[in-house]
């Protein structure tokens, strides 16, 4: 597709991740009938093109530090691509972490062949007992490596977003790590700060 052509829009809101967690306990006819990328970009799952990769990783000392264990233990990184089928760009470029031994007590979950996964990666976790409490995101933005700027199919001088995804469990534990490039030209990110009332 020509880099000038008009691209779907992404609204990344902040809100998705208790709308993933009130989903995580539902059965799987509810969690399969849509997803996060549904969501954010208003397309139907029969409209989405999704790959998953696996693999395991010796946790490098920054990740390793992220997570709260020695370095070297091993983490299950997981790739994913998701775009509408009219497109060949994936929406982003997302590498998800997780600590192997934390989430082994249910194989599914090792198997990229299971991918999509009804409800995400908190219905993942809750499988194997995992509450997540909070998510914390951090953004920064630079030029993309060359890489990425195919793989996105990015126009030039058009910036990517980076953004951090730490999950932490109800005792305070990071339970998955995500790593996302979006890219700039097609992506608004949205948040919502919703205040208790007094």
């Amino acid at each position: 597709m020509p880099q000038n052509c008009e691209r779907t829009p992404v609204v990344r809101d902040n809100g998705r991740h208790q709308w993933e967690k009130d989903r995580a306990r539902a059965p799987r006819t509810v969690r399969a009938t849509t997803g996060a990328t549904e969501q954010d970009t208003g397309l139907d799952s029969p409209d989405l093109v999704f790959h998953a990769q696996y693999r395991d990783l010796a946790a490098p000392r920054a990740l390793a530090e992220s997570f709260g264990v020695p370095a070297g233990t091993v983490l299950l990184e997981r790739s994913y691509r998701t775009r509408y089928d009219a497109e060949s760009a994936p929406f982003a470029l997302v590498t998800s972490y997780l600590v192997r031994e934390m989430i082994a007590a249910n194989p599914e979950l090792l198997d990229e062949t299971n991918e999509p996964w009804p409800g995400g990666t908190q219905s993942q976790l809750h499988t194997v007992g995992i509450e997540v409490d909070r998510v914390e995101e951090r953004l920064t933005a630079r030029a993309p490596h060359p890489a990425e700027a195919r793989e996105l199919e990015l126009p030039p001088g058009a910036p990517v977003i980076l953004l951090r995804k730490t999950s932490y469990d109800i005792d305070d534990r990071v339970v998955n790590i995500a790593d996302v490039t979006l890219p700039a030209d097609r992506t608004e990110l949205l948040f919502t700060t919703c205040l208790e009332r007094w």
